[in-house]
């Protein structure tokens, strides 16, 4: 049992170091090399479509509203993301994508889409039933754990 949690723990480590560095890799690459992974993050919960409250994006990120603000006002500065007053509510300020930060999105979903392709690429089917599983569990287990909320858009 000592040696599988071992294999467990740097295989962990392994890939989350892996998936940063691929992650990076592949923003500049893109075209991108003026955004980090936790800003590409930040456009990603910031969405394509809706503007939404700095609130709203800090709890889907699990921050606080004073750090995404710094963040944002950083990305506004770079082009990527706008700050629009909502039509409803006048006071109240939403932050949207600009056409720049659409494509960083656009190519950021495409990075994770043919990362998880080339991961399930030649596994059958119930290989693939039993790596989702168990990345599933082990995913709720850390949830669970360390108090995380889903932090998934609605």
């Amino acid at each position: 049992m000592d040696r599988t949690i071992t294999i467990i723990n740097e295989t962990l480590v392994e890939l989350f170091n892996d998936i940063l560095t691929i992650e990076q890799t592949a923003l500049k690459q893109g075209g991108f090399n003026d955004l980090s992974v936790t800003e590409v993050h930040t456009i990603e919960a910031i969405g394509m479509y809706v503007p939404r409250t700095m609130s709203e994006v800090a709890a889907t990120l699990g921050i606080t509203v004073g750090t995404l603000t710094t963040a944002v006002g950083n990305l506004v500065k770079k082009g990527y993301v706008k700050r629009e007053r909502s039509e409803e509510d006048r006071r109240v300020v939403k932050i949207a994508l600009t056409k720049r930060g659409k494509l960083a999105y656009r190519i950021h979903a495409k990075f994770h889409s043919d990362m998880v392709k080339e991961t399930v690429k030649g596994l059958s089917k119930e290989e693939e039933r039993v790596l989702t599983s168990a990345l599933e569990k082990l995913n709720r287990f850390f949830r669970d754990k360390y108090h995380i909320k889903n932090c998934k858009k609605d």
